[in-house]
Parts: structure tokens; sequence; C-alpha cells
């Protein structure tokens, strides 16, 4: 069974409340060194992106310029997760996962995948999970690269540009170690869940 995973996230401008603070002395209140420039208007927020990977490759990754509410998550699985998984599963075997945030269980997105399910099979997702999707670990991966940037993102459009390159590198190793990682993570989670039961029995 191939599982792809797809999901999306948001990434900030600034990580901080917008702070800065700055040791100096009494006389010290204008000099340069204790100074720094503002972002410009509009500098602020994040940038959001949806993205996809399997053991294979990483898929695309997709900025999402808006809330991501059902008419624009089935934008992102007509042109995005259906031309993936066709070329890289052809012979129909593909899985792909999703989370049931609102709009992945949305009428609209539950059709279009009724109407392709010749082509591969959403994999089903019980309400309540636990959130095993190690695409999060990626998106873990891109904030790290992001705050060691030598030069920080001043802008959104920056910010995006970054965010599309990070991803672009990130090494084949590193996906594939997350989806190998798979069956220890859920067998971990199994054995907490049988050890939280007979806590609530003996309870």
């Amino acid at each position: 069974m191939v599982v792809i995973k797809g999901y999306e996230s948001r990434f900030l401008l600034r990580h901080s409340d917008g702070r800065v603070r700055i040791w100096r002395k009494q006389n010290e209140n204008m000099d340069q060194s204790c100074l720094v420039t503002t972002v410009q208007a509009g500098g602020g927020g994040g940038v959001m992106v949806w993205g996809m990977f399997s053991w294979h490759t990483l898929g695309p990754l997709v900025p999402i310029g808006h809330r991501l509410n059902a008419t624009a998550y089935l934008s992102i699985v007509s042109d995005h997760v259906h031309p993936f998984m066709t070329t890289m599963y052809p012979s129909s075997d593909g899985y792909f996962q999703q989370d049931n945030a609102p709009c992945h269980k949305a009428r609209i997105i539950s059709n279009w995948f009724l109407e392709h399910d010749n082509e591969f099979t959403v994999l089903k997702w019980p309400p309540q999970s636990t959130d095993l999707n190690p695409i999060e670990h990626l998106w873990d991966v891109v904030e790290r690269e992001l705050r060691a940037l030598d030069v920080h993102p001043t802008n959104l459009h920056q910010l995006q540009d970054a965010i599309l390159s990070i991803w672009a590198n990130i090494s084949k190793e590193c996906f594939q170690h997350l989806v190998e990682s798979m069956p220890r993570r859920i067998k971990a989670v199994l054995v907490k869940h049988s050890i939280s039961m007979v806590f609530l029995i003996i309870i």
C-alpha cells in the first residue's frame, strides 16, 4: 500500500510578540547600535501552504492566498493531488491521506473522491484520532531552515519564496526516514492507548 500524505501549514513572518528588547545604557537611547528597523507596512502575517509527499518523492507545495475552504481545497485536489496520484501510481494502488478538517469532509470533496475512486483510494481516518501524519515533521524542517537563514524574509513574498526553496531542497533521506518511522510510531500510540484503557478499567 502506497500512502500519500497531504496537509497544510502556516508560516509566520514574525515569530515573537513583535517587541524588540535591547540592553542599553541610560545615555544610549538614540545610539545607532540601539536602533532597529521595522518591517514595512503589510509585512506582518504569514504564508499558508499545502503540500504532499510519499516515500518516493516530494509532491507539489501550493501557496494558499486565503483561508482554505472547501472550494479552494477542491481546486488543490483536482489540480495537484489528482495529476500527482495518477502519474506516480498509474496502477491505481495509491492511498491518499488527509485529516478530518471540515473542508476535507465537505460534500463537494467527498463527491469528487467518489468520482475518482477507481484511480486512487482515500485512506479512512477515524474522528478524534491522534495526528500521525509525518508531514508535520517536514513542516518542522521548513520552520527550522527558515530560522537558520542568514538573511531573514522581510515581507510575505520573500517568505513564500524561501519556503518554496526550502521545500524543494528537503533531502530524500529526510522524508523517507519519516515514512519508515510510521510502524514504530503507530505501535507506540497503540501501546499508550492500551495502557490508558487499563488505567481507566482499574479506576
